[in-house]
């Protein structure tokens, strides 16, 4: 599959700090976070903190779901008429099976609701990749072959998630993996909606490009007890550099799914440690999770918004971005990106 780039042509974005891709990424650039209390107790007798999407009702589970992948779609897809939906693929990343408190109908009903609530059809070829946080690298994997196979000529790749609800909660409140005042190793859960419009490479001026994904599988999974030593991640590296054929230290910065728990950022410079062959001055390693909270499937099209954007308005630093992420089933995936500023 190497050889055939895809272009990330346009991005949508619901997020807590944004209710579109611009504003959410000018969240991001500025750090701004906007944590509310939520209805749910810890054990300590405290409110939850989360970053929750404010939408014109309370809507809650695969509805909410629902609404904020119909509204990031319908901003990605802006300037295309809705007729020429039915020929684009649509392939939908949720939250992996099974990951606690998992709303119930994913698999079966949202991307039917989705379309419902966007009043088209999209593409047979539509689908759901239920692979949570590596599940937007995996459609991207996807898409790639259905427009280097002539099947598609734009696919969107889009996903919903939310971490708000009590059985997911209350899982990892017990495990000590939420952010809260007694405990500084968690993640502050979130919910978004996010979806990219894909194309084949134009090589035009501005285009960012993903030039290689890669995958692999950790065994030291967070609380297995085994000594971690990233070499899932770090395979997923080598082998999404390799497709783009460039090495770790032609990255000019790294934009990754990391959210607050100390294991993941261990993981991230474990996994640099073993794919960087020459020094640096600087490897800036950014995470959007820290404006959104964790945010499960919508992961990756935040770090892929954030990469467009900064590219987009010059405050990139280098126009090749690696980007990485990695679930707690023991799945990993990185992504290289590039803009490219002349034709090829």
């Amino acid at each position: 599959m190497s050889g055939h780039h895809v272009s990330v042509l346009a991005a949508g974005l619901i997020t807590a700090v944004g209710l579109s891709a611009p504003a959410s990424c000018a969240a991001f650039r500025s750090k701004l976070t906007n944590p509310t209390e939520t209805h749910f107790i810890d054990a300590a007798g405290d409110r939850i903190m989360a970053h929750q999407v404010e939408l014109d009702a309370p809507w809650r589970g695969l509805t909410k779901l629902a609404k904020m992948a119909a509204l990031a779609i319908d901003e990605a897809l802006e300037g295309i008429p809705s007729p020429e939906w039915h020929g684009i693929p649509l392939l939908l990343c949720v939250a992996e099976e099974g990951r606690p408190g998992r709303t119930a109908g994913l698999d079966d009903t949202l991307l039917a609701r989705v379309q419902e609530e966007l009043g088209t059809a999209f593409a047979p070829a539509s689908g759901t990749v239920a692979r949570g946080r590596v599940a937007v690298a995996v459609a991207m994997a996807q898409a790639r072959a259905l427009l280097a196979g002539g099947h598609a000529q734009r696919v969107v790749v889009a996903a919903a998630d939310s971490l708000l609800s009590w059985p997911t909660l209350s899982h990892y409140e017990r495990e000590d993996r939420l952010l809260t005042a007694a405990n500084a190793n968690g993640f502050m859960p979130g919910e978004a909606g996010g979806a990219l419009l894909l194309g084949p490479a134009q090589w035009v001026a501005g285009e960012l490009l993903c030039t290689g994904v890669g995958f692999g599988i950790e065994h030291a999974r967070l609380g297995s007890g085994e000594p971690l030593r990233a070499e899932g991640l770090a395979g997923a590296i080598r082998a999404c550099l390799d497709e783009a054929a460039c090495a770790m230290h032609d990255m000019d910065f790294r934009i990754t799914g990391l959210s607050g728990e100390q294991y993941y950022f261990k993981e991230a410079a474990l996994a640099l440690s073993r794919t960087l062959r020459r020094r640096k001055e600087e490897f800036d390693l950014w995470h959007p999770a820290e404006c959104t909270g964790e945010v499960g499937a919508v992961s990756g099209v935040c770090v892929i918004a954030d990469a467009r954007a900064a590219c987009a308005k010059g405050y990139a630093k280098g126009p090749n971005v690696l980007a990485h992420w990695s679930n707690d089933a023991g799945e990993r995936a990185a992504m290289a990106l590039q803009v490219r500023e002349a034709a090829a």
